[in-house]
């Protein structure tokens, strides 16, 4: 999984699927690898915690966090990240229950936030943010801070190590939004999942799936699995 999710909201959505794998939450923020079912050795650089081996490539949350005050200090905006909401504003906001609310606010890479202020241009902010060594981007109801990683570099770094355990493999990665792209451009089969809105990304061989959400997705997968089949290359794939 590469996913915007947090780590501990991947955890969950792991152990309901049985999944093992090493995965990146928040955009890139970090790569884990589980200590417990791990067949081969982490990268190099990966440190220890808690049950997984971990690469790091975002910022610190605490530094992310401490930087948005600053800009809204100095900006004089009326900003309100998820560090400033309850976990019941985080539910009422994203229409999310409690317990999900919860696992969304424990953030170690990427703070969501709020302008709540009548704000046509950002690009004041977006400026600062860059200045400070973190980017900003809009997402679906929130913009989001963070630093300079994003799912591209992790799925590159994964790849190598897949490459360097497995040989010769094929990659299939599956994305719905622009933060997807990085992504889709690091892999052989590049699939974007059909919605409501019209993205545009320059690959000459990125494949459009006919159907948007699951079914989509179902279908895209089922496709390269049956294209692949009985060959002797391996398949990875990364989801959204």
């Amino acid at each position: 999984m590469v996913s915007s999710k947090t780590r501990a909201e991947i955890e969950v959505i792991r152990e309901d699927m049985g999944l093992s794998a090493p995965f990146v939450s928040e955009n890139g923020g970090a790569i884990f690898f589980d200590s417990y079912n791990l067949s081969s050795p982490p990268l190099n650089g990966a440190v220890l915690r808690d049950k997984y081996y971990v690469i790091e490539l975002g910022a610190p949350y605490k530094d992310i966090v401490s930087a948005l005050k600053r800009i809204k200090k100095e900006l004089g905006w009326n900003i309100k990240g998820f560090s400033d909401m309850s976990v019941e504003e985080i539910a009422y906001l994203t229409g999310m229950d409690l317990s999900s609310a919860y696992l969304s606010s424990l953030r170690e890479y990427d703070e969501p936030f709020l302008i709540l202020d009548d704000v046509k241009d950002i690009t004041p902010l977006v400026k600062m943010a860059s200045d400070m060594g973190f980017r900003v981007f809009k997402g679906g109801r929130f913009y989001h801070i963070q630093g300079k990683n994003d799912k591209g570099k992790a799925v590159e770094i994964l790849i190598s190590w897949y490459k360097k355990n497995k040989g010769d493999i094929i990659t299939v990665a599956l994305g719905d939004s622009p933060n997807d792209f990085p992504m889709l451009m690091k892999v052989d089969f590049p699939i974007l999942i059909s919605s409501d809105k019209h993205y545009k990304i320059d690959l000459p061989n990125l494949k459009i799936s006919k159907h948007p959400g699951p079914k989509g997705w179902s279908e895209e997968v089922s496709d390269i699995i049956k294209k692949f089949q009985g060959g002797k290359k391996q398949l990875t794939k990364s989801v959204y």
